[in-house]
């Protein structure tokens, strides 16, 4: 099923997409639209703390060359009123919620880092929904060292607060002088937009998210072969926050996966790719 009408395309890139809302259950949900109206729509979900502006530019609009993408603000972050959930379950219930009241019927579903907890979980509770699933930076349910992603993070934000630069400069990306150089370019494109910026995620809103991904990592492990779609899981080799042998236990556990490794990259392995993670986003989702 297509997008109604009563959600307008966009005719430009991400950096000019305007930024829409929409009213589900008394909570307002902030949304960016692009792309061409044919066809199963892309909705995609960020990381830790991500609001609209930190989805890469490049991605989207690489993406929207052929499918409708559809961007959001979790609740309680960026645009999104309510205050943020606590639980992969409540964001992913969320998720469900706004994709139906956008009136779709089918879509295909990427999340990067948290967005691949509430992805996977959006999956296994509405199997209706989803077509095709992508999955980056991302683990599965009491996957190895996804409790301590706050413990690991720390340092590396105080150490981008020291040194006056964005912490995801340290946390996305390695230390060799190639992925520096990605880290360096991603950081820019994310200041290409100039009006109509998202609001930056609070300090409680950005705690109580790690509150969802300490549990995620917490929790009982799920059963992932109850998702029998198309599924790419993709990042980089040398991941620190979501230690990258979860994406193997991903694929191994997912019936019908596709597994995509980036060589000399990190969590952020699909921005530093990004040309590459276009490629192979498009081949999934047409194949």
């Amino acid at each position: 099923m297509t997008l109604s009408s009563t959600l307008p395309e966009s005719r430009h890139g991400f950096e000019n997409a305007p930024t829409r809302s929409l009213e589900v259950d008394g909570t307002r949900f902030a949304y960016r639209g692009l792309g061409p109206r044919h066809g199963i729509p892309l909705v995609m979900l960020n990381h830790w703390g991500a609001v609209l502006d930190n989805f890469d530019p490049r991605i989207v609009d690489g993406l929207a060359s052929s499918h409708r993408v559809i961007a959001i603000d979790y609740r309680g972050i960026g645009g999104s009123g309510g205050k943020a959930p606590v639980s992969v379950a409540e964001m992913a219930q969320d998720t469900i919620a706004l994709i139906r009241a956008m009136g779709l019927g089918r879509i295909d579903l990427l999340g990067f880092s948290l967005g691949g907890f509430v992805a996977q979980q959006v999956a296994l509770d509405a199997p209706d929904l989803v077509r095709r699933l992508i999955l980056t930076g991302s683990g599965p349910a009491g996957g190895r060292g996804i409790d301590r992603v706050g413990r690991v993070s720390w340092p590396l934000i105080l150490k981008g607060l020291l040194t006056r630069r964005d912490p995801k400069y340290y946390l996305f990306f390695t230390a060799s002088a190639r992925s520096r150089q990605a880290a360096n370019d991603f950081l820019q494109r994310l200041q290409e937009r100039r009006n109509d910026r998202d609001r930056p995620a609070s300090p409680t809103a950005f705690l109580r998210q790690l509150k969802a991904i300490t549990a995620w990592g917490r929790q009982p492990p799920q059963d992932l072969g109850q998702i029998p779609i198309p599924v790419l899981v993709a990042n980089g080799d040398s991941d620190i926050m979501v230690p990258t042998p979860n994406r193997g236990d991903l694929a191994h556990r997912l019936p019908n996966a596709t597994l995509v490794i980036y060589d000399d990259a990190g969590h952020g392995g699909i921005f530093q790719y990004h040309t590459e993670f276009v490629r192979d986003a498009l081949a999934s989702l047409d194949n």
